[in-house]
């Protein structure tokens, strides 16, 4: 037992696990995020609809975009952000995620509202298209959950996909919201009101900090009766000067940076969104 749990608590070293998928691929799990995206009282999965209504319309503004447009939403989930821009009149939305339990719901409320969404399953750091988009969206920080090999991937990703005038519009934590961070152990039976299992189990919360990366890891380690498997949850925080940084290996830059997606002029907080265009 003594080894078991300091196999646990254990700090892995920084990026050295990935198990994001899982959220994803696990049916039950799947249903409890699924059901997070969808509450309009909660922005722990996506933005409340008031926001992402107040969003696409900035987006739909901003980027001037109309029936001749193409846009293309990385990890859009349940299609929050997809539906919205076509029901505005957007000519080409593509939407990515490797949620089928989201994917099938968002083609369902497509379909429901006559919308001409096109939807691919799969990981989005495999996705290829010979066309060009005028918008590429990745929302709810989505970036910060990646590691530093698997932004590279993306960015090379964005920079083949993005129309000559094109732009990239997402969202990040930030080094702000990094010093508030703090490690911590917690046990605790059926945590997170059975998010984990549809069975009883147990789950060992470690959250630890990475000062020199500015990464955090919130590590939950579940244990049931004929099983257990651990979750990693990995989030980078990010200056606009470390972004800037990584995106001109790339041949992007940061064209504008705000509070948010739906275009506040930015002011530090825990989160900013960036407009990214070709340099």
């Amino acid at each position: 037992m003594f080894k078991q749990i300091n196999e646990a608590t254990a700090k892995p070293v920084v990026w050295s696990e990935y198990t994001a998928e899982l959220l994803w691929a696990d049916r039950h799990i799947a249903k409890q995020m699924l059901s997070l995206h969808l509450n309009p009282d909660l922005s722990l999965a996506s933005r409340t609809p008031a926001f992402i209504d107040e969003s696409a319309n900035w987006l739909v503004a901003e980027f001037g975009l109309n029936a001749a447009s193409k846009t293309l939403d990385f990890g859009c989930g349940p299609g929050l952000y997809t539906q919205r821009l076509k029901a505005k009149g957007v000519g080409t939305v593509v939407g990515l995620d490797f949620s089928e339990n989201s994917l099938n719901y968002a083609k369902e409320q497509a379909n429901q509202a006559n919308l001409a969404i096109e939807y691919h399953l799969g990981n989005y750091l495999d996705y290829s298209d010979a066309r060009k988009f005028d918008l590429i969206t990745l929302v709810m920080c989505d970036l910060c959950a990646l590691s530093p090999a698997q932004r590279s991937v993306l960015f090379r990703k964005f920079k083949s996909l993005l129309a000559e005038n094109g732009s990239i519009a997402l969202d990040v934590y930030t080094a702000s919201r990094f010093t508030k961070q703090s490690e911590s152990l917690s046990l605790e039976k059926n945590a997170m009101n059975g998010f984990w299992s549809a069975e009883e189990y147990w789950c060992i919360q470690s959250s630890f900090t990475y000062q020199d990366d500015l990464v955090t890891l919130d590590k939950y380690v579940i244990s049931q009766a004929d099983k257990a498997w651990t979750v990693y949850n990995w989030l980078q925080h990010f200056t606009v000067e470390m972004l800037s940084r990584e995106l001109a290996e790339h041949g992007l830059a940061i064209k504008a940076h705000y509070s948010d997606l739906r275009g506040r002029p930015y002011t530090e907080g825990d989160e900013m969104a960036v407009i990214i265009g070709h340099q």
